[in-house]
């Protein structure tokens, strides 16, 4: 994995802020903002149903359109707007002119509207006089769009999967072939050619390509039917016109609607002449301008442009051209706007001068009156930022900077190709740029930027994990430790202000915040570089890979010391579609790195080794991988601010015997309110569980395993299926009972009460009502009896029990992610929903299961 490609969830909000650059203005992507009109147009008539009169209707203009909603003026107000009034398509009765006389009903105006009834009648002697001169060269509204399944679409989404529609032919005006709507994006199509369903030959364009007409418009036009001219040897003649007769058969049972093509430009009639030079954007390699003729006039719409080749080696590139066709441009363009004009092939001379190449070719030069837009910018500027396809592979649309602006011509920088292109050229009413954030409102993938690029001096060298790391990484010398690390040489990179790589070791523990799995995607070293860059790079890798990246945040800003050569970096985390940002003291000094970074895990509550200039190659030194998932949870809660006796035996030498001392029992503590024994609680990670163990009531002592009680010693995955209760029993008789059958006595000591989990019923002290609520317990259903406290539970404990029940399938998961007991109790819903990324039913069936634990645990260890 390399470090620069992690900048994948693209936010085009975040970063134009943080970089302080502009997006080019959406008004400037015309065809973008034709799309998102409705297919309803202002001036349109309808039939309304007046309110309160039953089979009555009146005529209505459409002053304007929001979405699904029309603003609507009664014939008969003129220009006066007081009584306009909003409906909505999909709710309203809304039907085209002439509805009422196909079906009988009544034309007249609202009874209530007593202003209408008097203006008309002033003027008219009935309501049809008047309708006949209202309605007289007016356009109604499309049925279709009124009513069935394309109520109140918009145009764009008129156009379906599967609809057909004629495409021109690339090098022939006269020929068109049918295609099918394989994928609508916003108005921008994939087509295939009808008979070649090939993906290879797939073609994408935006819905008002000129290229583009209804079904029959050339038949209707006299025009040839004909497969594309540079794909017809793919198949045979039969075989075309069976595909294109069944396709268009078809489609002529639900015909696109008309209103599809409303928006398509009329081409203007065009001036050009057989020999004419000019030059254009070249059509192949769109990324330099070259010298081109025309050699063929078609019509007065239509003409054949022909790249200028003196060589005999190969046929020239030819495409059909109109009047206003994106990037072709005078004879001169390039030299007035300072822009290399790439030399014909074959031509000898290192200087190209068009009046001397005008006169060896005995041409002239096409007038400037051809070219009517190729001095519009239309309000795009340089360094603005926008959205671009790439055009070597069309499916591809990137993230792009306007490099420069020449003339109606735009120089596009595409980001995040892992080939980088040349900047590519395209015309300002190019279909095939975008605005920002057209592919997100289209759920469409954009092509992201490889790495950061708000400040772009800093440079973050990322070395491949296990490729390189043997070379960097000095072999183990013979008189090394017998813990199998090696440390790199600080050296490597000269300077006090850099250093060389720092490890990830994926191995060790990880702590209560960050999420093993995540970090073992992590690449498994960062560098070299300078200390404060490559420091960063991992703190944000590990902040990403925490369960609440917040939190972690929070954490990291008290890691300080004023002894050290500091700078203030900002630190980014996004969590829950959330952005979160805070400041942090990073070391730039390379002698401060390791003490850093300890610190760092250190607050992380993970091992010490776990990033840094160390790597551990099998075994860590800190023994870290016997630590539990969540052994240092309880650290930050504790009241008494002294470790236990079990950790320091556990830091300092862990062969020295730890103190033995009184076994305390483990006190269960609630901070909130519990409604019900098995709710689910709010959405938290392991470290942020409102349930946490004081250290003066657990300690993790060599005195615990000396006071085990025999039942202990059977594994903890061997449970026992007692009857089932509607809510926990509250008392330790039910756990002597399944352990100790016989009569056992009972003292004022073993009598104590614990509280239920609602904290609703009272506590009782009578050892007969103890005896007879026990004694129910075996009458009841099916449920979890435990043979071991589950606090003292194995990551492999709880893999065994998970395997035991109906979810065995997800026991991988929590061998994974290293869940122990404590964590396990730990688990909540939305939890286990964000961190197993599983979906609702299976972590709900899961949380079952752990809720059947939680149960027994509250009943027989809780207390």
């Amino acid at each position: 994995m390399d470090c620069v490609e992690e900048e994948v969830d693209f936010n085009w909000e975040e970063y134009l802020e943080d970089t302080g650059v502009t997006a080019a203005p959406h008004t400037s992507f015309r065809h973008v903002e034709i799309s998102l009109q409705s297919s309803f147009q202002p001036g349109m008539k309808l039939e309304v149903a007046n309110k309160g009169s039953l089979d009555t209707y009146w005529v209505a203009t459409i002053i304007t359109t929001c979405g699904q909603l029309l603003l609507l003026r009664y014939s008969g107000y003129g220009e006066d707007r007081k009584a306009d009034f909003w409906c909505d398509i999909m709710t309203a009765e809304l039907h085209p002119v002439g509805w009422c006389t196909q079906n009988n009903k009544t034309l007249q105006p609202p009874e209530d509207n007593v202003y209408l009834r008097a203006v008309i009648k002033e003027k008219y002697n009935d309501w049809a006089e008047f309708l006949i001169k209202e309605l007289t060269g007016s356009r109604t509204a499309p049925a279709n769009l009124l009513e069935g399944p394309l109520r109140g679409k918009n145009t764009v989404d008129l156009i379906t999967v599967g609809s057909i529609l004629e495409l021109r032919d690339a090098f022939d005006p006269s020929v068109y072939w049918a295609t099918q709507v394989q994928r609508n994006v916003g108005g921008r199509l994939c087509l295939s050619y009808v008979g070649l369903n090939d993906s290879v030959y797939y073609i994408w364009m935006f819905y008002l390509d000129t290229r583009l007409r209804p079904l029959g418009w050339a038949k209707e036009n006299n025009l040839s039917m004909e497969p594309p001219t540079d794909l017809c040897g793919l198949r045979s003649t039969a075989e075309w016109t069976e595909a294109f007769e069944a396709a268009t058969g078809e489609a002529m049972k639900s015909p696109l609607p008309l209103e599809v093509f409303k928006d398509h430009v009329d081409l203007h009639k065009h001036s050009f002449k057989t020999g004419m030079k000019l030059e254009m954007v070249s059509p192949t390699e769109p990324f330099h301008i070259c010298p081109v003729s025309v050699t063929k006039v078609y019509n007065e719409y239509y003409f054949q442009i022909t790249s200028d080749d003196l060589t005999t080696e190969d046929t020239p590139t030819s495409v059909v051209c109109h009047a206003d066709s994106p990037g072709i441009l005078p004879v001169q363009w390039c030299m007035k706007n300072g822009v290399v004009l790439e030399r014909p092939r074959g031509f000898e001379s290192q200087d190209f001068d068009w009046a001397d190449y005008l006169k060896h070719t005995s041409t002239e030069a096409a007038p400037d009156v051809c070219f009517p837009n190729a001095f519009l910018s239309k309000g795009f500027c340089k360094d603005m930022w926008l959205e671009a396809v790439n055009p070597l592979q069309r499916s591809e649309i990137c993230v792009a900077r306007i490099a420069q602006v020449k003339g109606g011509l735009l120089w596009l920088r595409l980001e995040g190709l892992t080939k980088p292109l040349p900047d590519c050229i395209v015309d300002v009413d190019s279909m095939d740029i975008f605005p920002v954030g057209w592919c997100e409102a289209n759920s469409y993938p954009l092509i992201p930027l490889l790495k950061p690029v708000c400040r772009p001096q800093k440079k973050i060298a990322v070395v491949q994990p296990e490729k390189q790391l043997n070379r960097l990484v000095p072999s183990q010398l013979p008189d090394a430790p017998a813990n199998m690390c090696s440390s790199t040489d600080t050296g490597l990179v000269n300077g006090k202000y850099c250093c060389s790589q720092l490890f990830v070791n994926h191995r060790c523990f990880s702590g209560p915040y960050l999420n093993k799995g995540r970090i073992a995607e992590l690449p498994q070293a960062v560098g070299p570089g300078k200390c404060a860059v490559v420091l960063k790079e991992i703190l944000t890798m590990l902040i990403n890979s925490a369960y609440k990246p917040g939190r972690v945040l929070r954490e990291l800003q008290v890691v300080e010391d004023p002894q050290w050569n500091c700078q203030e970096e900002t630190l980014k985390a996004k969590y829950k579609g959330k952005s979160y940002r805070s400041t942090m003291m990073i070391v730039r000094t390379i002698e401060q790195v390791a003490e850093f970074c300890r610190r760092v895990c250190e607050r992380l509550q993970c091992c010490p080794n776990l990033f840094g200039p160390t790597l551990v190659s099998d075994k860590c030194p800190e023994n870290c991988s016997s630590q539990t998932k969540t052994k240092y949870t309880y650290y930050k809660k504790r009241k008494v601010g002294r470790p236990s006796l079990g950790e320091i035996a556990q830091d300092g030498d862990v062969t020295k015997p730890a103190r033995r001392r009184k076994k305390r029992k483990a006190i269960f503590v609630q901070k909130k309110r519990r409604t019900s024994i098995v709710g689910y609680q709010t959405a938290e990670s392991p470290q942020d569980s409102d349930y946490y163990y004081d250290d003066e009531d657990f300690e993790e002592s060599g005195s615990e395993a000396s006071s085990n009680s025999p039942q202990e010693e059977t594994p903890a995955h061997t449970f026992k299926e007692a009857p089932r209760r509607g809510r926990p029993p509250r008392r330790v008789a039910l756990l002597r009972r399944a352990t100790h059958p016989g009569p056992e006595p009972l003292d004022k000591t073993s009598r104590r009460t614990t509280r239920s989990v609602s904290n609703i019923q009272n506590q009782t002290t009578n050892h007969e009502h103890t005896k007879t609520e026990c004694v129910k317990d075996d009458d009841d259903d099916d449920r979890l009896v435990l043979e071991r406290n589950p606090l003292e539970w194995s990551v492999s404990d709880v893999v065994d029990f998970i395997a035991s029940t109906d979810c065995a399938s997800l026991a991988k998961i929590f061998q994974e992610q290293d869940i122990d007991g404590q964590a396990l109790l730990l688990l909540t819903l939305p939890t286990v929903q964000e961190c197993m990324d599983l979906k609702l039913g299976p972590a709900i069936k899961l949380c079952h299961q752990i809720e059947r634990v939680k149960v027994a645990f509250y009943s027989q260890y809780a207390n």
